[in-house]
Formats: C-alpha cells, sequence, structure tokens
C-alpha cells in the first residue's frame, strides 16, 4: 500500500465566498472588544450587602483543603450555540430557511461588511443566502470549565429545520457566533463567547430509520476544534467567611502549589476582593482545564508534612470507602511524596481504596502500579479490566505498559480490544501502523487475531482496522446508493474493479484495489492521481466509512463492524436537556412570522418537531450491535 499522499486538486467552485468570509473575518476580529466574562452570575459581584457568610459541609477527608474554605464558581463546562453559514457546497444547500433565523444571518454579514458601501468588494448578504451553494446551519458544543483565551473545542452544526437543504457534504462552515444558554436570535441574544469555523466532516454512522441503501446523515456534521474561546473563562474561588487575611493565605496556597510559568503573565491566584479570588489556569494545564480544577481544589490550604498528611487520607479512606475519589484527588494534589501511602492500597482487597490508590499511583506515573494493573486487565471482571487499561493508557512512556497491552489485541472480549487499541494508540506504540489518507482520515491497521472494522468520532476521523490483511470474500458484487459505488471481483481475482460516482455528479471514476479492507479503505479515500503514484477514487470519508460498512453489511467480510459512538452529541444532550428542544427562537414576537411563513410548517408546531426527533434518534442510539459507547 503506497503511502504517498496523491495532488488533490482544489476546487473552484464559490472561491469569491471564501475569500470574502476570510477579509470580513480579519476585519471583524480587529474590531471585536469583549468586556464582560461568561459567567456573570450575581454571586461574582459582591456588594456590602450580600457579604453574608455560608456554611460548607465537606468529608472530614477534604478538612484543610481548599474545598473546604471556597466554591468554586465556574465550574461547570458551558454549552455554547448560534447560527452559521456553510459555503462550498455543491449546489446542495437552500435558499429557505426560517425568517427570523436568516434575518439573524444578514445582520451578522452585514456586521462583516457584507453588502455595505465601504465594502464593495463582497457580495451582499441577501445574494450569499440566495445561493444554494450555501446553507445556514445550527452550532453547538461544550466550552470546559477555565478554558482560556484562544482554545479551541469540537462543534457540532446541523441543517436548521424548515430549511430545503439536502446535504452539508463537502462544505465549509464560514462563521457562527457562539453564546452561551438557548438559540436565539437579536435582543434576546447572551453575549459573545466564542466563534466557529472550518471543514466540514460528515457523521459517518447510519441513521438508524434510514430508508434505502445511502444512511449517512448528510445533515449533520462536525468541526474538529472548530470552536475557539474569544477570551479567558476565570476560575474563581469565593470564600465561606470573607476575610483579607484568609483570602491572601489561600493565594498563597494556589500559587505555591501551581507557582508562575514560562508565557503566564500573572500569577496563578489573585485576589479580588475579601471573598473573591480569581485563578488563572497555567499554560501546561490548558488541555486539562478538568483535572486542574480539581486538583485546586484538593490543594491543601497550609503546607504540612505530605507524608504524614498521606497517611491521614489513607486512614479516613479506609474508615470511608466511600470518599474515594476525593482520596486519590487529595494525593494526587499533594505529589510524589504521597506514593508510598498509596503502594500500601494497591492490592487492598476492597475495590473503592484500591482503585483510588491505583488511580492517584497512575496518575502520578509509579512504575510500580503497571504489574498491579495488568493483573487485573487480565484477570478481573469487564469493568475493572477497562479501568486498569484506561489508567495504563494514561501514563507516560513505560515500555512495560506496551507489552502489558499489546496481548489484550487478542482478547475475546471486543471492549477489551478495543480499549487496549485506544490506550496503544493514544500512547503512540509502534505496533500500530498509521496511515493519513490525503488529511481527510487516519487508516490504522491493528494486528489482532480477530478481524475488525472500527470507525472513531472523536477527535481526528479514524478508521481501525484489526486482523492483518483481513481478506474479503470472493465472489463478490456490492452495489451501493443506486449504483453509484460498484465494486466487483471474482475467486482468485487479483484485484477488485471499483466505480464510483460522486453525489455532486461529474464523470465516474474507475480504479482496481487489492481484495484486502485496509487497501480498500486506503484507495476509496485516496485522491485521483495525476501522476505514476497508484490512484484512488477520492471518496470522502464517510463515503468510505459507508462503502465498508456495505462491505461488512451484505456478508462480504468476516471482520465485525463497531462504530464509536458520538461522544460530542452524548455530552450535549447529558449536560444540559435545552438541546432536547426545537432550536425555533423562542419568544413570541417571531413565533407569529414563523407560524405564518408557509414554507416553515411544522417548526413552531409543538406537534412537528424536526430537531427534537432527530436528537431523540441521536439519544436512542443506533444499532448496539454496530456501536459501542467510548
Amino acid at each position: 500500500m503506497s503511502t504517498h499522499p496523491a495532488h488533490h486538486p482544489n476546487r473552484s467552485r464559490c472561491r469569491a465566498i471564501p475569500q470574502a468570509l476570510a477579509l470580513a473575518a480579519i476585519a471583524l476580529a480587529t474590531a471585536c472588544d469583549m468586556t464582560e466574562y461568561a459567567d456573570r452570575s450575581k454571586v461574582e459581584r459582591v456588594s456590602a450587602t450580600d457579604k453574608a457568610n455560608f456554611s460548607i459541609d465537606v468529608d472530614p477527608i477534604l478538612r484543610g483543603t481548599l474545598a473546604s474554605e471556597t466554591v468554586v464558581i465556574g465550574y461547570e463546562p458551558v454549552i455554547v450555540r448560534g447560527y452559521g453559514l456553510v459555503v462550498d457546497l455543491p449546489g446542495t444547500g437552500s435558499r429557505v430557511s426560517p425568517a427570523p433565523i436568516r434575518a439573524q444571518i444578514i445582520a451578522d454579514l452585514a456586521r462583516m461588511g457584507f453588502g455595505t458601501g465601504t465594502r464593495n468588494d463582497l457580495p451582499g448578504p441577501e445574494a450569499l443566502l440566495d445561493s444554494e451553494d450555501t446553507a445556514i446551519v445550527a452550532v453547538e458544543g461544550i466550552v470546559p470549565p477555565g478554558a482560556v483565551k484562544g482554545s479551541h473545542f469540537d462543534v457540532r452544526v446541523y441543517a436548521v429545520p424548515g430549511s430545503a437543504t439536502t446535504s452539508l457534504e463537502g462544505g465549509r462552515l464560514a462563521f457562527a457566533d457562539l453564546r452561551p444558554g438557548p438559540f436565539r436570535v437579536g435582543s434576546e441574544q447572551a453575549k459573545l463567547m466564542g466563534t466557529a469555523k472550518g471543514s466540514l466532516v460528515i457523521n459517518p454512522f447510519a441513521n438508524p430509520g434510514a430508508i434505502g441503501e445511502d444512511s449517512i446523515d448528510r445533515l449533520t456534521a462536525r468541526v474538529l476544534h472548530g470552536g475557539t474561546i474569544d477570551e479567558d473563562l476565570p476560575v474563581r474561588l469565593r470564600l465561606a467567611t470573607p476575610s483579607h487575611n484568609r483570602s491572601k493565605v489561600i493565594e498563597a496556597a494556589v500559587n505555591s502549589a501551581f507557582p508562575r510559568e514560562a508565557g503566564q503573565r500573572e500569577a496563578t491566584a489573585r485576589g479580588r476582593t475579601d471573598e473573591v479570588i480569581d485563578v488563572a489556569v497555567p499554560p501546561s494545564w490548558q488541555d486539562r482545564t478538568d483535572e486542574f480544577v480539581q486538583l485546586l481544589r484538593h490543594a491543601p490550604v497550609q503546607l504540612a508534612d505530605n507524608d504524614r498528611m498521606a497517611v491521614s487520607i489513607q486512614k479516613a479512606l479506609l474508615a470511608n470507602p466511600g470518599a474515594a475519589d476525593a482520596a486519590r484527588w487529595r494525593w494526587q494534589a499533594l505529589g510524589k511524596q504521597s506514593l508510598p501511602a498509596v503502594r500500601e492500597l494497591y492490592e487492598y482487597p476492597e475495590e473503592q481504596p484500591r482503585f483510588a490508590a491505583l488511580t492517584a499511583g497512575a496518575a502520578l506515573g509509579d512504575p510500580k502500579v503497571v504489574k498491579h494493573l495488568e493483573k487485573i486487565a487480565n484477570e478481573s471482571d469487564r469493568s475493572l479490566r477497562i479501568r486498569a487499561i484506561e489508567l495504563m493508557g494514561s501514563m507516560g512512556y513505560n515500555p512495560d505498559i506496551d507489552l502489558a497491552l499489546r496481548p489484550l489485541l487478542d482478547d475475546p472480549d471486543l471492549d477489551i480490544r478495543l480499549e487496549a487499541y485506544e490506550a496503544l494508540a493514544d500512547r503512540s506504540d509502534p505496533i500500530i501502523h498509521r496511515y493519513v489518507v490525503d488529511k481527510k482520515f487516519d487508516l490504522d491497521l491493528v494486528p489482532s487475531k480477530e478481524a475488525l472494522i472500527y470507525i472513531t468520532q472523536t477527535g481526528t476521523p479514524r478508521i481501525a482496522i484489526f486482523g492483518g490483511e483481513a481478506p474479503v470474500k470472493l465472489p463478490m458484487t456490492l452495489v451501493q446508493w443506486d449504483g453509484r459505488l460498484i465494486m466487483r471481483g471474482d475467486p482468485g481475482d487479483e484485484r477488485l474493479a471499483v466505480r464510483y460516482q460522486a453525489l455532486q455528479g461529474g464523470p465516474a471514476q474507475q480504479a482496481t484495489v487489492a481484495p484486502f479492507l485496509p487497501e480498500i479503505a486506503f484507495s476509496l479515500g485516496h485522491g485521483v492521481s495525476r501522476d505514476a503514484r497508484p490512484s484512488g477514487l477520492d471518496m470522502t470519508y464517510s463515503d468510505v466509512v459507508a462503502a465498508l460498512h456495505g462491505i461488512w453489511k451484505q456478508g462480504f467480510s468476516n471482520a465485525e463492524f463497531r462504530a464509536e459512538q458520538d461522544r460530542l452529541l452524548a455530552a450535549i444532550l447529558r449536560t444540559d436537556p435545552l438541546t432536547r428542544e426545537t432550536i425555533r427562537p423562542d419568544f413570541a414576537s417571531e413565533r407569529a412570522t414563523i407560524q405564518e411563513d408557509p414554507a416553515l410548517a411544522g417548526v413552531g408546531s409543538s406537534a412537528v418537531d424536526p430537531l427534537k426527533d432527530d436528537l431523540n434518534r441521536a439519544e436512542s442510539g443506533r444499532n448496539p450491535a454496530e456501536t459501542v459507547p467510548r
């Protein structure tokens, strides 16, 4: 299999729109000046009359920590939403969209300079939206607690109900303003928190209720790391008992636990008042803000004998095993000095204290924890085995860990095989051979006795094929998508004949490919070559996945097929029930507009809610025989 990327010619459609949007985005970025933090709750603006003390009731194991004297403000992740515009579509967009949402996008485009007298080089907002190469979309994502300005996060993009968009395939999110709370337009919108843009990755998984062979959901997509925070979202500590002296003590404790790092302009903790302390996430923690907040809460207020404190935590845990989570964070906050007390529990018979110790030991990089985790990964029940594999995967470089994980790729239990693969892939273990297919997706080849096709939905799009060559069964005739994809091979053939017609039209592409799953996946996604290198069919990631799914579904492969569930959507659904509601603007003056527009019939109706139906399908999950939660 060739690993050389083929030349992929740029498409010329809609060249003026991306250039114009890029110019407008630069102008807008220089003009915007956000002055209000995202989390402006009343508890942050403390007046003299608000300074009533409050009590904090904590488990005894937390005594002496910041959590025993302060509460954290800005600790919860924030759901952000907004409407945006997708461009570069091959005529699959829509001129029709709900009137209030269209008006909002027009206002956004005008604010960016489209159609104004000073920027006559840019197309007008109405002209952009009247093109079927564009589509108005809804965008949502999750901002982690303590996110810093410029940090990125994945966003979910989907066509708004009431539009006539048929596919987002091949499109690019030109812009979307993201705000906390429900979808709103006009003056009802919350303060801007971030923006989103970037190339779309279509959801590659089949809809449970889809009709026909082409079951890819082309109205839902993701932009990987497409969301950007516009300013820091600081974590704040509020003292239960306001005191300038105590505030200074806590400030010193935080700065001792998290000293200023290179590139950090100010100290980590800075007291605002006798009651509120601002905490900046240090640079080394900016990709792990959740972990940083936990360590912050469990850090000791007063410097003390850490060895003795670690032993005290151990005794408190054994007296109350229900405090296992707090114990492991306390040990981690103390650092490596807690390891002697932690190691004593690596083989403790009771599960909660044992795993608290193992988790802390793994986080602190204790090499002595590996043999204990390896034993659990091979001998315990499934849930404990998975937890042990996760812990080993999270540790730093250690050849013993890689040697312990590799045999699990042959485990009879599918979940164990997948967990071992994820751990080894995260560790960049050379046993996993990775090929980047034209910057569209990663193709991982995984040595295993069990053949498996595994599709990921987190981070970079990825297809993992277990089982070496993984040959397909011949004879084979695969016909999909009303004949847009035809794949044929007879017994003894060294190559399959493949013909593919892209969804947006154009000449059909033909190629031959070896009858093995890794070769098929690579060739389908590889670009059409204009030189002596092997030519591919230049399929999108979504179509490659659908083709592999068709091979499996029609019985041409002995490999199992599994797809990772959409973690981003699952997290949004779990975090905020607002996601289940309709995306229509929820205020009376514009509800009337929706109901009066015959093109939007059903959008404002409680009986017919296209978005709610879509989310219910997503939440209910796909066929459990084909999807696994990761």
